[in-house]
């Protein structure tokens, strides 16, 4: 092991501060998914979007998180994790600052995607970190996860509550403009409270990088205008063919350069690979979960957009308690296995009530809260032990990709499944053609919360047969070199 890594991981007395301001960034970059939820109205009437065009407020952020995430672990692998922190949270600022002062739909979408650029800096860097600072007591790494996996979560509920507050209350140029005094106040903190971090020698694979990323940006689009195009459409069949041919090119790339941006023996490490399809089939479960549940309370239900954010608040906090206090204890107790194949199994069940127990004349108590909290629960349960081993097997020096790629599988299982899920709820509310509009819509979020359940119950089959438990004295953090 060098002096370097000797160093990292010794106790750092500032810690837990340091986990503090990890995890507010944590949750500023997942609540910039979902804090423009409510203000999609406010926005398409104030710039002129299209109804079809709409969808890319969400998906320029998204697509653009997942799809340079791997860069920005091997940015923060080769100039240092507080390095690249500091240039992400830069450029989300001033990201977040035009897209609050957009004039038109194309600043909107220029500022969203750059705010994606920005988070993608930010997120495996802060992991990264996260897992070196407690990678030498797993009984601390097993909190201080928990608190990081709290404060994505809270990112996503709190964004639709904050959401809502601000456009009712401010305006929506406020859900951007909001991470600007935040991004003052982390770049303030971060030299003060972060160490340096690993840092190695090599190259920049950019051209593995653009491949990668327009091979998503390439199959989201696919899946996402399918719905108004047709799924046999030419457009629609050749956008998803480049995308998959960009997709093998980029493999082949990565196969036979000499610096890759994604080595493929890391997935050689124990886990390593079947942790990452646990977070594909996870978020590819929940996104879709909290997002149509969203749907459900407002368009089904008639909840105002802030009692919508309200109603999410149970969740949010059970999810916190859970990832706080609970999680790490019964990892300990029963193992990584076991909390991550349970908790899948408690998140396929609670959309199964919700494919079929959310009527058109439902209530928030009967037919919302209990589901909602299995869900939770589910999440609770699933997201640190599949984050862990996502993680697990990786060599300090490779930590950030390792990073990158938890974050890249997190991301993008959560647009290509809430792409799928959007286009079956839609094909199955325009195959009620004797039902009112409000039935057939309902009919539509059924299937969604039907299929998005069979995602999560594929993923605990897998996460089953392929998930391997560490043994007595091995690590589930990032090797040791």
């Amino acid at each position: 092991m060098s002096k370097q890594s000797q160093a990292l991981l010794q106790a750092d007395p500032k810690r837990w501060k340091a986990l503090a301001l990890l995890c507010l960034a944590n949750f500023m970059v997942i609540m910039d998914t979902s804090i423009i939820g409510v203000a999609l109205p406010a926005i398409k009437e104030a710039l002129g979007y299209t109804q079809e065009s709409l969808q890319w407020v969400f998906n320029a952020y998204v697509i653009f998180f997942g799809g340079l995430l791997l860069l920005g672990g091997r940015l923060s692998d080769l100039f240092g994790q507080r390095t690249i922190f500091i240039w992400g949270f830069s450029i989300l600022s001033l990201a977040s600052l035009l897209a609050g002062l957009a004039w038109s739909d194309m600043a909107l979408n220029v500022g969203r995607a750059l705010q994606g650029f920005g988070s993608a800096l930010i997120a495996p860097s802060a992991l990264t970190i996260v897992m070196m600072l407690f990678s030498g007591n797993p009984k601390e790494l097993g909190k201080a996860l928990g608190f990081w996996g709290a404060s994505a979560a809270a990112g996503g509920s709190a964004g639709v509550f904050l959401g809502g507050v601000i456009t009712e209350w401010l305006s929506w140029k406020w859900t951007f403009l909001i991470n600007v005094p935040v991004g003052i106040f982390a770049l303030w903190l971060a030299p003060a409270l972060l160490s340096k971090g690993l840092r190695k020698k090599g190259s920049i694979d950019v051209t593995g990088a653009l491949f990668v990323t327009a091979a998503l940006v390439l199959i989201v689009y696919g899946i996402v205008t399918a719905e108004h195009k047709g799924w046999t459409s030419p457009s629609t069949l050749w956008t998803l063919i480049l995308g998959a041919v960009l997709f093998i090119l980029f493999l082949f790339m990565q196969a036979v350069k000499k610096e890759p941006l994604v080595p493929l023996r890391i997935f050689r490490a124990p886990n390593l690979a079947a942790g990452n399809i646990a977070l594909i089939m996870l978020s590819g479960g929940w996104i879709p979960l909290w997002y149509f549940l969203n749907l459900y309370m407002q368009q089904i239900l008639k909840f105002s957009a802030f009692a919508g954010g309200v109603a999410l608040l149970p969740m949010t906090i059970l999810i916190a308690i859970f990832m706080m206090f609970i999680t790490g204890k019964w990892i300990g107790k029963f193992g990584m296995k076991a909390n991550l194949v349970i908790g899948l199994i408690a998140l396929g069940v609670s959309m199964l009530i919700f494919s079929g127990n959310t009527p058109v004349d439902g209530t928030f108590v009967a037919n919302v809260l209990p589901a909602s909290l299995l869900g939770a629960l589910g999440m609770s349960l699933a997201y640190i032990p599949a984050t862990m081993a996502a993680m697990s097997g990786a060599k300090p020096e490779e930590a950030g990709l390792a990073s990158g790629l938890a974050n890249t599988s997190y991301q993008i299982g959560s647009a290509i499944s809430l792409a799928i899920m959007v286009a079956i709820a839609a094909g199955g509310a325009a195959s009620q053609t004797g039902s009112d509009s409000l039935t057939a819509l309902n009919t539509g979020f059924h299937q969604a919360f039907f299929w998005s359940g069979i995602v999560a119950f594929a993923g605990a089959v897998l996460a089953f047969l392929f998930i391997r438990s560490p043994k007595q004295g091995e690590s589930s953090g990032p090797a040791a070199m």
